[in-house]
């Protein structure tokens, strides 16, 4: 009575802590795996290799032409019974000033991968321990998507038959989009379910609200993924339900990270260790609690 007993657990499992995050622990019953420092030349060569291999078999997958069209047809009626078929009207009413028309074509033809990766780079300098889940999940969500892109042929809006959309790269002689113009045939015509607009504009989002406590920068992270909304259907390159299609494949891409790193990528420790030290020890609490 009176003697206080230490309990010195035998397993080394057991005796293993998990890692302390701002959020929370991993899942029960399974040990976390932490994610290394990353190697600047090996994310740069992985992130080209990727996005080489990932526009290969995009643009290789057949151009179901008559599918594409019948799906893109079944999506529009859809679209009335489920009374959310506005993308005529933004169209139309977007292509009406030619200055905002000409700047959500630039938009669309470029900022899906420049702020991708500018997102990345903050993550990989900012963020390095948290950064290879955030990775994984925008690469799983790209190669769930090459899955629709297959199985789903989808005509955009402006390749519908019938005149009812404008193709504003072509109407306004604007650069830079291999959905139209010039561009067209090194491209796949017919991959525009899911929307990888949306699906890689609402992980930058995503990833800089939960990681910012900047506020315009929270702002503008709240914001991107709305804009790329309007766009995509102002330029008449996807439908509503195309972009639902990217949502589905974030949380795939979110789910896929959970499983493996046991937690979401935002309640990892900021920090990774060094290659080479301490990789068998897992951090404790002390060492994880940085903000």
């Amino acid at each position: 009575m009176g003697d206080t007993t230490v309990r010195r657990p035998e397993d080394p499992e057991e005796a293993r802590p998990y890692p302390v995050t701002d959020t929370g622990r991993p899942w029960p019953g399974r040990p976390a795996r932490l994610p290394r420092r990353p190697r600047i030349w090996f994310e740069i060569l992985l992130i080209a290799v990727s996005y080489w291999t990932y526009s290969l078999i995009r643009n290789a997958v057949p151009e179901q032409k008559a599918a594409a069209l019948r799906n893109a047809a079944w999506v529009w009626r859809t679209e009335h019974h489920l009374g959310i078929a506005a993308e005529q009207w933004v169209n139309h009413t977007v292509n009406g000033v030619t200055w905002l028309v000409v700047g959500m074509n630039y938009y669309y033809a470029t900022l899906h991968f420049v702020i991708t990766v500018g997102v990345l780079v903050w993550l990989y300098r900012i963020h390095p321990g948290r950064y290879a889940a955030a990775r994984l999940a925008l690469f799983a969500t790209t190669g769930v998507a090459l899955l629709g892109y297959y199985l789903y042929p989808l005509a955009p809006p402006r390749l519908m038959s019938g005149g009812r959309f404008v193709d504003t790269v072509q109407v306004h002689h604007t650069w830079g989009s291999m959905a139209s113009g010039d561009l067209k045939h090194m491209s796949n015509q017919y991959a525009a379910m899911p929307s990888m607009h949306i699906g890689w504009s609402l992980w930058c989002g995503l990833t800089l609200l939960a990681l910012t406590t900047v506020p315009w920068v929270r702002v503008l992270a709240a914001l991107y993924p709305v804009a790329t909304l309007v766009v995509i259907v102002a330029t008449a390159n996807h439908f509503w339900l195309d972009a639902v299609g990217g949502v589905l494949c974030l949380a795939f891409g979110f789910t896929v990270a959970r499983l493996w790193y046991g937690a979401l990528p935002h309640a990892l420790p900021r920090t990774a260790p060094r290659r080479g030290r301490g990789q068998g020890r897992s951090r404790t609490g002390l060492e994880a609690q940085v903000p």
